[in-house]
């Protein structure tokens, strides 16, 4: 194998030197390799172009990072067998993001290069090669209309791709975009400062809190406006596609047909390959998507921004487990670009951005609040609990029927959130109430309709034949109430209103405005025309119970989610959230105050020493896997060992926890200690999180 000690020592032939990272994911091996380049693919052997080198009597995959004169390898040098494109798909600027990503996340940079460039499609990339040469003819999306391929415009304005996907290039942005208009922005005190800077290709950072019912794309649009008429590009990115199918038609109105892309999984492998060499080459100053738009290749880039930053749907589930707003703001940092994150909640990592001083906070007075919320009450205050005192026990207590009937009464609809999907997600022995569980396995049991038969949750066996270990009865009762069972129960509590359900079997993006029951699970919550008369939060419990240190920033988000889907009180708007109005999460959503709870949270993860006021890292594996790898690292001095804890199966895990001075530290020694043990080829694998959403 060839190395990169450095003694600028040219090859003795006198040919160029390429340095390759190689797609073998060790951590031992994350470093460049050199490699000579032959004379015939001189021309093609660019910085960022896919390869194929001879790696360990192998050939392997890589990226051709740079070209050089010399080489510090003093042995003799392979060659480069093959240029697999001369399309240079990896930009120099999202090569050093995805070093600064690995270093973060003690990966290596093999790993995420794999998440920033989506794989090769040869039909596409030749397709977008082909009309690039014939003059006047769109490059990278051509004859797609948004029906054929949603999120992906058609009319993207002509580039010149004599040299195709040169950072240099300034993105034509086509005919002028339309001002900002006056209004944009005019109900946040520093919303219009922040447009003008954007405009003024300045680089603010800003946490923003939406109000209840925001049109959060438009705002999004208007400041990717406001960044595009200052000639510079922008990346947006959404927990899902919901998010995103309105994002994408906010953006189209503000800025035109053709002058943006999106990118996400769901597009398929050809879309997601054209619409990425759109924004590589050139022809889209704005990328808009899900989590795999974090590393989208934006020419002379001016903004990121991140929607609901504490959607868990933003946390990378492939090694180096990266998180979206992570990414975005260590591009911000190394671009010294403008930063936005948004949501109607904001988690502890906003907050701490606001405290340290990094971005500033973009939010409303208190009298527009109160004019745009809905009317919020508890059902387990004292004075609900004296008029209505089941209600403290009760599933749906007198307030939340009465405030239902009420909208539905009015011609309003009614949102339902439920935290659990399914009909009987658990279920118990009816004489004992003993849980009931799954003879083989352990696992719950389930119900999945009236008249189903139990079914385990983990292995999938059906129990028709279930006796109660503890007093041998045969009959079940509902523990946990899912969306099915809860439809249906409102159904017959209130016959002739339609009742819909959306969920993970349908997500309803839209409903009319007339009265009807919708019954949604966390996140799946539809827009209605106008608003919704009435939300009602049920089993509260099972968010607030949860073994999780974001379990009230969690119930929180998802509370403010649907709340802000409600009319304002002035147009009859009412929420009610089936808890204690004593709780932190829940006094926050009556003041509709994100802010408070987030800084009270971040306080109370300071004095604890949890993350984001700490860096942690969690070590996962078989317990000798385990010990072998904290053996072999050079911890910091101040590092502190927690554990180890049970994790699945056989494994265990270990956390190490450091002050957030001391981050690069802990990132660095960990991912040396794994090369360590690469290089010896240790049989069990162990699993290295940085910051990982769950601790517990």
């Amino acid at each position: 194998m060839t190395g990169t000690r450095r003694s600028d020592r040219r090859p003795a032939d006198g040919s160029p030197v390429a340095r390759v990272c190689v797609d073998v994911p060790l951590a031992h091996l994350d470093r460049p390799f050199d490699y000579l380049v032959p004379a015939e693919l001189d021309a093609d052997a660019v910085p960022g172009v896919r390869v194929k080198v001879r790696f360990a009597g192998q050939l392997v995959d890589g990226w051709l990072l740079e070209r050089a004169d010399d080489s510090g390898h003093t042995g003799r040098l392979a060659y480069l067998e093959k240029v697999v494109s001369p399309e240079p798909v990896l930009a120099p600027e999202v090569a050093r993001l995805a070093r600064a990503v690995a270093d973060r996340y003690a990966g290596s940079l093999a790993d995420v290069l794999r998440l920033a460039v989506p794989p090769r499609h040869a039909r596409v990339e030749k397709d977008v090669r082909a009309r690039a040469a014939a003059p006047g003819v769109d490059s990278a999306v051509p004859d797609v209309d948004s029906a054929a391929a949603p999120g992906v415009d058609s009319a993207v304005p002509d580039v010149d791709s004599a040299v195709p996907g040169v950072d240099s290039a300034v993105p034509d942005v086509g005919p002028a975009v339309p001002d900002v208009g006056p209004d944009a922005w005019r109900d946040y005190p520093a919303g219009p400062a922040l447009l003008r800077a954007l405009a003024d290709g300045r680089a603010p950072r800003a946490v923003w809190s939406a109000l209840p019912g925001e049109d959060w794309p438009a705002r999004y649009a208007e400041a990717v406006a406001a960044t595009v008429a200052g000639g510079r590009g922008a990346v947006v990115v959404v927990a899902d596609n919901r998010d995103l199918d309105r994002l994408d038609a906010a953006l189209h109105d503000a800025l035109g047909p053709g002058r943006h892309v999106c990118l996400s999984a769901a597009l398929g492998p050809a879309r997601r390959y054209r619409a990425f060499l759109a924004a590589r080459r050139g022809d889209a100053a704005v990328v808009v998507g899900t989590r795999a738009a974090m590393f989208a290749p934006v020419a002379r880039l001016g903004l990121v921004a991140i929607w609901d930053d504490g959607d868990d749907l933003h946390a990378e589930p492939r090694a180096p487990y990266p998180h979206a707003r992570e990414v975005l703001l260590t591009r911000a940092q190394l671009g010294d670009t403008a930063a936005l994150v948004g949501g109607y909640t904001r988690t502890a990592e906003a907050q701490l951005l606001v405290e340290t001083g990094w971005a500033r906070e973009v939010v409303a007075d208190r009298a527009t609040v109160r004019a745009r919320m809905p009317a919020i009450a508890p059902t387990g205050d004292d004075p609900q609990l004296a008029r209505d005192p089941g209600a403290a026990t009760a599933r749906l207590p007198s307030l939340a029927w009465t405030t239902a009937r009420e909208s539905l009464r009015a011609d309003l609809p009614v949102l339902v959130q439920v935290p659990r999907r399914g009909y009987l997600p658990s279920v118990a022995c009816a004489e004992c109430r003993t849980p009931a569980r799954c003879p083989h396995c352990a696992g719950p049991l389930a119900l999945p309709s009236a008249e189903g038969t139990p079914a385990c949750r983990w292995c999938g066996r059906v129990a028709a034949a279930y006796a109660c270990p503890e007093c041998g009865g045969r009959r079940l009762r509902a523990s946990v109430t899912g969306a099915r069972r809860t439809a249906e129960e409102l159904g017959r509590a209130f016959p002739g209103v339609p009742v819909r359900t959306s969920g993970r079997e349908e997500v309803l993006a839209a409903v009319p405005g007339g009265a009807g029951l919708v019954i949604a699970t966390p996140g799946a919550e539809p827009v209605a025309e106008g608003g919704f008369g009435a939300v009602l939060l049920l089993d509260s419990w099972a968010l607030l119970t949860r073994a999780d240190l974001r379990a009230g920033e969690e119930a929180l988000r998802r509370w403010l989610a649907a709340a802000a889907l409600a009319r304002p009180a002035s147009a009859g708007g009412r929420v009610v959230v089936v808890a204690d109005g004593a709780l932190a999460p829940v006094q926050a959503l009556l003041r509709w105050d994100a802010g408070w709870f987030a800084a009270r949270e971040l306080a109370e993860r300071r004095e604890l020493g949890f993350p984001p006021a700490v860096r942690m890292a969690s070590v996962t594996g078989l317990p000798a896997a385990v010990a072998d790898l904290l053996a072999e690292a050079r911890l910091p001095a101040e590092a502190e060992l927690l554990g180890p804890v049970p994790a699945d199966g056989e494994r265990e895990r270990m956390l190490v926890r450091v002050p957030r001075a001391r981050a690069g530290a802990l990132a660095g020694a960990l991912h040396s200690a794994a090369g360590v043990r690469t290089a010896r080829k240790a049989a069990e694998p162990v699993r290295l999180q940085v910051d990982p959403l769950a601790l517990f």
